[in-house]
């Protein structure tokens, strides 16, 4: 009896619980926790206390009679059922003392509590009892009814009041309230028939509830009757009182250790309670029991007689199937095996086991299978194995991706009759399903397709999968409309059959099929929330509230018709399946659309496929939190303690006091523990990919809005906190804005990133790239809003390096703020408006601020970066003495860099050629100057940029109005990329447009025709 308790040691002693039969449909999973661990409590007690069901049923009486006794009428149906269903809670510790000292198992809990016999009866109490007796000899019940009562009122415990009282009513023809009366008699007899009797006539009369009690009190009197744990085991079975039916159950596996019997009548309640590793355990208990037993093997056949009863073939199946359904594969390839090998009587053949394959039960060669080479010393053993055990094996070994053997398993099922074997067939192609190996499983599907007793929409909507995913659209578009012609109601469907003619090109016909699922949506009538069944008029006679079941089997009451937890679970595993077989058709397709040829086909499968995901994401609430200051921790995450909150508030606290470094790795690698890096089994970095492609295809096909709403849309969600992703999809952005010729966007998105970076010229650069050349860039480079935030950003720039007290970190932006100094000559609205714009540039920034709590350090030199880009943007907008100024601080700042020097030049020619310019020949003069200086810095590179020195001293010259000295340089530069070996013709198309213009001016139209002939022509 004890080798197998360990298997279920945590659920023997909840066989009754009183929240379990006394309103089964209302208990949650709050108050099934707190009977466990109290359960929990109780297994841990070693010593012994002997047992009183006796004393305990007495004193159950006793509370039911003082909370009644003020009550007219003893036999009130409504206060005993009142009473009982608030007392019936207590019972479930009493049935688990009586189940503990019938097994020899745990201990009673200790009950300061001494068996009580029934008090001597007084005088006026023994006379009232003979005139009540003496009225229900004469036929008086109203006068034996009202005497009895009187003797309850006085004397609770006198037994033949409650017989006498029972008995008027049972003449009375009310039987529900004698049978009350004789259950409150019976607390006082203790006598185990008498219960057995009262529960059969409580389920005689539908008061299962009650039965229930009565089973309980029944055993309680007599540990040794395992018949009463029975029908209480099968009566919670047909009230569909699950769990109840499992405590009973494994409180007689207790007592009959390993019957197969027992274990096979709890196996269907286990699976439907998903209680799968208790069902294998107690399986797996059977058969090693049986094994030790019969250590040699036996060759138990239920069918030969003086067979042995026990662990058979069949068992056998079964706990393989349940270490399949657990994904345990190892396990049940080691079952057959050795389960198999022992029923042949050959357990002793124990070097199979070294043996990684299945050669042991290989099909000899004149079967006339093919012959399968093994290697290594042992050879096949060509034993025997039935086709069901070898259907086990072969899914097995599939589904734990070993495929070469399971197909050896799976062949050899395969040739057997489809219509003997259908549901084998089927588990084999759901099993290469699952791994993706569709050119296996179609076949198979279509084998059970084929035949009419086989075929169901199931297998036709897998064949139509399998031809999918090999390509063959037209195919998969055939059987679908096999499916729709057999089931027009089936929407799912339809909807496929619409995505794969949207593939093909085909857009009326999947137009056509949405619609017509759309208005089935629409006709289909609202579902009602579900009807409560009225009480019946019998129902008041019993005393325990019962209520009918009204949810279907397997399934938990749900409120209001939301969906449980485990519903919940299951739904996300089945959404995780899809994105990972749309995913893996993505990957498939991505190399076709990066080649030259690629079909329209297979971009539009491609974007379907994409836009799926990508609104799935989207529509995923989890992924975009309100609270953007917390990672993305899971569709389902683990709620934290109490406890685990202080200690995270007290970590923060003593961060911001002591500023200790240890304590700050530790709290990040906490965050970082809880952090969730994949969303239904795809990593978030493929889903950025996946994103930035499908906004780059749909930019690329004049879909620019929806790209750029897609990429905006996920620098709100919070699996995209860090820098580096907000950098990425900003990049994103900004490329998709550039092949449109939208330069704002870039200009918005590089401020915001100047922001992020503070004092870093990476996000200048890349500002400066995006806007390389055009009038449109030009435009939006000269924007005021742009000019206003790089001047703000040279003041802070300057301000670190010269006066950095002046400067205040903001926590919360993750910036230097420069304070605020108000001076009589400020404007107070102009200052106002700038605060303004700066709070709202900084509140698109939502990247994540928590990873890097210290200031940044302010710069110690000065960075010519900022001043040079403020001085370009001043000259692009013809303030040349504004850019002069900046770009001559630039220069002080660096005066090896060849930009400045150039930009200096330029700026110094533009502003002698404006008419307020009073000294144009020294503005020429110093421009000419740093053009040379430009020149010797630039020559340093190498020759490959002669061509553009030419061309630049060519422009100012052509800007003064020198053309000669200008046509000497175009032509220069025009020379050098002519010499050149390359195809780099570098900015000989613009000195070859500038000097036409010249010729042209001066009249030298041939020489103008041949400059477009050689270099303008294409």
């Amino acid at each position: 009896m004890q080798d197998n308790y360990d298997a279920f040691s945590d659920e023997e002693d909840v066989i009754s619980s009183s929240s379990e039969f006394v309103d089964d449909t209302d208990t949650d999973d709050s108050t099934g926790s707190e009977v466990e661990s109290s359960q929990g409590e109780e297994l841990g007690l070693n010593d012994q206390v002997p047992a009183s069901g006796e004393a305990q049923i007495e004193g159950d009486f006793e509370r039911l009679v003082q909370n009644i006794r003020t009550a007219g009428d003893v036999s009130s149906a409504d206060v005993l059922q009142r009473e009982w269903d608030f007392r019936i809670e207590d019972q479930d510790a009493v049935f688990r003392d009586d189940l503990r000292e019938a097994s020899g198992i745990g201990r009673r809990k200790k009950k300061n509590r001494e068996r009580r016999v029934g008090p001597v009866l007084s005088h006026q109490v023994r006379a009232l009892i003979g005139e009540g007796n003496q009225a229900y000899v004469d036929s008086n019940l109203a006068e034996a009814i009202r005497v009895m009562q009187e003797v309850i009122r006085i004397e609770s415990r006198a037994i033949p009041a409650w017989t006498v009282l029972a008995q008027c009513y049972e003449d009375k023809n009310e039987p529900q309230k004698a049978l009350q009366l004789r259950i409150m008699a019976a607390h006082l007899r203790h006598d185990a028939e008498e219960w057995e009797r009262l529960a059969g006539q409580s389920r005689a009369l539908g008061f299962n509830q009650q039965a229930l009690y009565c089973y309980t009190k029944l055993y309680s009197l007599d540990p040794t009757n395992v018949d009463a744990l029975w029908d209480r085991a099968s009566l919670a079975k047909e009230m569909n009182d699950l769990r109840t039916a499992r405590h009973s159950l494994l409180a007689i596996l207790k007592r009959f250790s390993h019957d197969i019997t027992v274990i096979t009548e709890l196996r269907p309640i286990l699976i439907e309670l998903s209680d799968f590793a208790l069902c294998a355990s107690l399986y797996q208990g059977a058969f090693e029991h049986n094994q030790a037993l019969f250590p040699l093997g036996h060759a138990l056949d239920p069918s030969l007689p003086g067979s042995p009863p026990g662990f058979g073939f069949l068992e056998l199946l079964v706990l393989a199937d349940l270490y399949n359904t657990m994904n345990e594969y190892d396990r049940a390839i080691d079952t057959i095996r050795k389960g198999c090998r022992w029923l042949q009587g050959r357990a002793a053949q124990k070097f199979w086991d070294v043996c990684e394959d299945d050669r042991e039960y290989d099909l000899p060669r004149e079967e006339g299978s093919d012959i399968v080479q093994r290697a290594g010393d042992v050879q096949p053993g060509y034993y025997p194995l039935d086709i069901n055990a070898r259907h086990r094996l072969a899914v097995s070994r599939i589904k734990m991706g070993d495929a070469e053997e399971g197909k050896i398993h799976a062949n050899v099922v395969l040739v057997q009759d489809v219509l003997d074997y259908a549901a084998l067939f089927g588990e084999i192609a759901d099993a290469y399903f699952e791994l993706d190996m569709y050119a296996d499983a179609g076949p198979i599907y279509e084998i059970l397709g084929a035949d009419p007793v086989t075929s169901s929409l199931y297998v036709l909507l897998q064949v139509a999968t399998c031809r999918k995913m090999q390509g063959d659209l037209r195919e998969a578009s055939e059987v679908y409309k096999q499916v729709v012609d057999a089931d027009p109601s089936n929407n799912d469907a339809k909807m496929k059959l619409a995505e794969l003619y949207e593939i093909m090109d085909e857009p009326r016909k999947a137009l056509e099929l949405v619609y017509q699922v759309i208005d089935a949506r629409k006709r289909r009538p609202a579902q009602p929330e579900g009807t409560v069944p009225e009480p019946s008029a019998q129902q008041g006679a019993s005393l325990f509230e019962e209520k009918a079941h009204i949810r279907q089997k397997g399934k938990p009451a749900t409120k209001q018709g939301r969906l449980t937890l485990a519903e919940l679970k299951g739904l996300e595993e089945q959404r995780e399946k899809e994105v990972l077989l749309g995913y893996k058709r993505i990957e498939e397709l991505w190399p076709s659309i990066l080649s030259e040829d690629c079909s329209d086909q297979i971009e539009r499968e491609w974007m379907l496929e994409a836009e799926k995901m990508v609104e799935m994401f989207r529509e995923t609430r989890n992924l975009f939190l309100t609270t953007r200051h917390h990672d993305f921790r899971g569709m389902f995450p683990r709620r934290r303690r109490q406890n685990e909150t202080d200690e995270e508030r007290m970590a923060s606290r003593l961060e911001l006091i002591e500023r200790d470094k240890h304590l700050r790795r530790s709290k990040d690698d906490v965050q970082q523990q809880e952090r969730v890096d994949s969303f239904r089994g795809v990593s978030f970095e493929n889903w950025l990919r996946l994103f930035m492609q499908y906004s780059f295809i749909l930019t690329k096909r004049g879909e620019y809005e929806l790209g750029d709403e897609v990429l905006r849309h996920i620098l709100l969600s919070n699996a995209y906190r860090s820098k580096e992703k907000q950098v990425t999809i900003r990049l994103a952005i900004i490329t998709c804005a550039i092949a449109v010729e939208n330069y704002a966007v870039p200009v918005e998105q590089c401020r915001k990133l100047i922001n992020a970076y503070q004092f870093n010229n990476e996000p200048m650069r890349v500002l400066l790239s995006s806007l390389a050349s055009g009038l449109r860039s030009t435009d939006s480079f000269i924007s005021s809003t742009l000019q206003k935030h790089m001047l703000r950003e040279v003041r802070l720039s300057d301000g670190g390096v010269k006066m950095p007290e002046l400067l205040k970190w903001n926590n919360s932006s993750q910036r230097y703020h420069l304070a605020v100094v108000k001076s009589p000559d400020d404007d107070d609205v102009t200052k106002g408006a700038d605060a303004l714009e700066d709070e709202a540039e900084e509140g698109g920034d939502v990247a994540d601020t928590t990873s890097d709590k210290k200031p940044l350090r302010l710069p110690t030199k000065n960075n010519p970066m900022p001043v040079t880009l403020y001085g370009q943007l001043c000259l692009a907008a013809k303030s040349y003495q504004s850019a002069i100024f900046y770009l001559l601080h630039a220069y002080d700042y660096c005066p090896e860099d060849p930009m400045i020097c150039l930009c200096l030049g330029l700026s110094s020619l533009g502003r002698a050629m404006q008419r307020q310019s009073d000294n144009r020949s020294h503005l020429i003069a110093q421009g000419m100057a740093f053009l040379s200086q430009y020149r010797t810095i630039r020559r340093q590179a190498g020759e490959h940029v002669l061509p553009e020195i030419e061309f630049n001293f060519g422009r100012a010259f052509q800007q003064l109005g020198l053309h000669s000295l200008a046509v000497t340089h175009y032509e220069k530069a025009l020379q050098l990329v002519q010499d050149r070996d390359d195809d780099d013709v570098s900015v000989a198309r613009e000195a070859a447009y500038n000097l036409s213009l010249i010729y042209v001016t001066t009249g030298a139209i041939p020489l103008a025709e041949a400059l477009y002939r050689r270099w303008l022509s294409i």
